[in-house]
């Protein structure tokens, strides 16, 4: 990562100094105080208004090189957007799995859409945006866990663009002075478009925090482990319950607007409190098949985003 800013100095140098000590004793300052840097004998001395630091320095020389990357492909998204992808279909991303493409989020460029896409095997959660990109040919890459994270905190809601040049191995993020830099996974992302059940007939729509707020109540008393609830399905009505091997239950109702055969289905509740968490109308629709099925679930108001989960037996 590359960060510029102006400074009164009377003339060049450069130098290495403790990131994370430098960001500590930054906030610890008075807002809007004046620092003042001066190298010698490979020490730095840091002083603020009547504070005063010495922190160890290593050679600028010493300090490893940023990679230049051969710019294949680049265009430009507003900060807000490219943001709201990564908060969108960010906590599906898997963690330390041996399956180390799916430790991180595919990327899909074409002409007129900016796609992001995240599984880690048990779900699946996605979101686009379309846009003109000037890209002739689609392009899928993967862009790590840790970047994800990073450029997740980089990216601000302004309007303001942020400019995205991809080479083979490379994605860079140019947002003003600060550039971003990451490796790209060199891996084989799964044929999502596969996970996606197309043929789910029975249609479930409910008000997205009366739900949200239903399971976060009934998963107190889910098995701790493997975090299962049991959604029962009438005419008109949803029945949540849980139990636990100490014998404990909950269960609570709600009114939904659902026509179909009865059914009984089970699921994480963690992961479709994420999904809940993450969208933003009032309602939300939840597809299914059968017990033995994922669920589609989306935005009543807004299909640009697709979250897929996976059933478990209880």
């Amino acid at each position: 990562m590359v960060a510029a800013l102006t400074a009164d100095t009377a003339e060049d140098f450069d130098t290495t100094i403790p990131a994370r000590k430098l960001l500590d004793i930054s906030k610890a300052l008075p807002e809007g105080a004046s620092i003042n840097l001066a190298i010698a004998d490979n020490k730095v001395s840091l002083t603020s208004g009547r504070s005063r630091f010495t922190l160890a320095s290593l050679p600028a020389s010493d300090f490893p090189g940023l990679d230049e990357i051969d710019a294949q492909h680049s265009f430009g998204v507003p900060r807000k957007r490219f943001k709201n992808l990564f908060e969108k279909t960010g906590f599906a991303m898997a963690q330390q799995d041996v399956r180390y493409y799916l430790n991180g989020i595919l990327m899909e460029i074409s002409s007129d859409c900016l796609r992001l896409v995240a599984t880690d095997g048990h779900r699946l959660a996605m979101s686009e945006v379309a846009m003109d990109t000037g890209i002739g040919e689609e392009r899928q890459v993967i862009i790590p866990r840790k970047a994800v994270l990073e450029l997740s905190r980089l990216l601000d809601g302004s309007e303001e663009e942020a400019r995205i040049v991809l080479s083979p191995n490379h994605l860079r993020v140019e947002l003003g002075s600060l550039v971003f830099t990451t490796k790209l996974i060199d891996g084989k992302f799964p044929d999502y478009q596969r996970v996606i059940p197309l043929d789910g007939n029975r249609m479930l729509e409910v008000e997205r925090d009366v739900l949200k707020q239903s399971m976060s109540r009934i998963s107190i008393l889910s098995n701790e482990k493997y975090r299962g609830i049991r959604l029962v399905l009438s005419p008109g009505n949803l029945s949540i319950q849980a139990n636990n091997p100490d014998q404990e239950e909950a269960e609570e109702e709600l009114p939904v607007s659902y026509d179909e055969a009865d059914m009984e289905i089970g699921f994480n509740v963690t992961y479709l409190i994420d999904v809940l968490n993450v969208l933003e109308s009032d309602k939300v629709k939840i597809k299914l098949k059968d017990a033995n099925s994922s669920c589609v679930i989306n935005d009543s108001e807004d299909e640009s985003s697709l979250y897929v989960v996976m059933p478990m037996r209880l």
